[in-house]
């Protein structure tokens, strides 16, 4: 196992670990339901980046410590009143904050899978839901808490939630701020699995592996297709299927795929 970030290693915020071709990233602020600070949030983006980047990365699993997976924003040091604020000030925070990181997730090049270990709520839980796959704690729920403090919800819901379930649940959810079980949260398509408490860092271990044995660039490419089909008409869906299959043909492990079957044995893939 090998740690590695562009922050200071000593920012025990944030663990960070690379194993067997997965990359691990732990919020690690318990004692505060690991709201997020925008320290953390700069080095969640950079973390994903550089999984983005690197080749030995081939998955990518964000979870957490204690009973919180990510209690929102930390609003500590936020002003109260809008008196020393300027026009285009909260936009300018949220584009280049919350949305961020909310693009971060869905724009890298590798699957990244949510370990919901407890409470998430606000961007905390539009951080899991960007992500391609969502492991759910039984003892986890989400909240919409935006509402509760008279805020427009940010962090892309408005964007991810009808897609996941669509408009009238997403409302239903943003209007009142009710806390969501992991086992509703599945019913309703939010989660894909819940499984025990303590079986969640195993489970995630598992399918993050299966998916870092994988051949990744052709599972980079279902991504990127699948999350710009809901943006698209079918013509210009049709056309970036058909460019995805150009691309992937080019790799190796789409020559190891199909030598594999010709020669009826199991695919050994190497992300390349």
């Amino acid at each position: 196992m090998t740690t590695d970030s562009p922050f200071d290693a000593s920012d025990a915020s944030i663990r960070h670990a690379t194993d067997n071709n997965v990359s691990w990233i732990t919020l690690n602020r318990p004692a505060a339901l690991n709201a997020l600070t925008p320290h953390q949030r700069d080095h969640l983006i950079s973390l994903l980046a550089a999984a983005s980047a690197d080749p030995t990365v081939r998955a990518v699993v964000i979870t957490a410590t204690g009973k919180g997976f990510c209690a929102g924003a930390d609003l500590r040091g936020a002003p109260a009143s809008s008196g020393d604020r300027v026009a285009g000030d909260v936009a300018r925070t949220i584009r280049l904050g919350a949305q961020r990181l909310i693009s971060a997730v869905l724009d890298c090049e590798k699957p990244v899978i949510a370990a919901v270990n407890g409470t998430a709520a606000g961007i905390g839980a539009h951080l899991a839901f960007a992500c391609d796959l969502v492991l759910a704690a039984e003892s986890a729920k989400f909240i919409e808490v935006f509402v509760r403090r008279g805020l427009v919800p940010d962090g892309g819901g408005a964007y991810l939630l009808p897609r996941l379930i669509g408009p009238q649940r997403a409302k239903e959810l943003m209007f009142f701020g009710d806390s969501v079980p992991a086992a509703e949260a599945e019913r309703l398509g939010l989660v894909n699995r819940v499984v025990p408490d303590d079986e969640l860092t195993g489970t995630a271990r598992a399918w993050a592996e299966r998916l870092a044995g994988g051949p990744t660039r052709s599972i980079t490419l279902a991504k990127q297709l699948v999350n710009a089909s809901l943006d698209v008409d079918r013509a210009t869906a049709f056309a970036a299927e058909a460019a995805a299959q150009e691309i992937n043909m080019t790799t190796a492990d789409a020559t190891e795929g199909v030598a594999s079957f010709v020669e009826r044995r199991t695919p050994k893939y190497r992300g390349l």
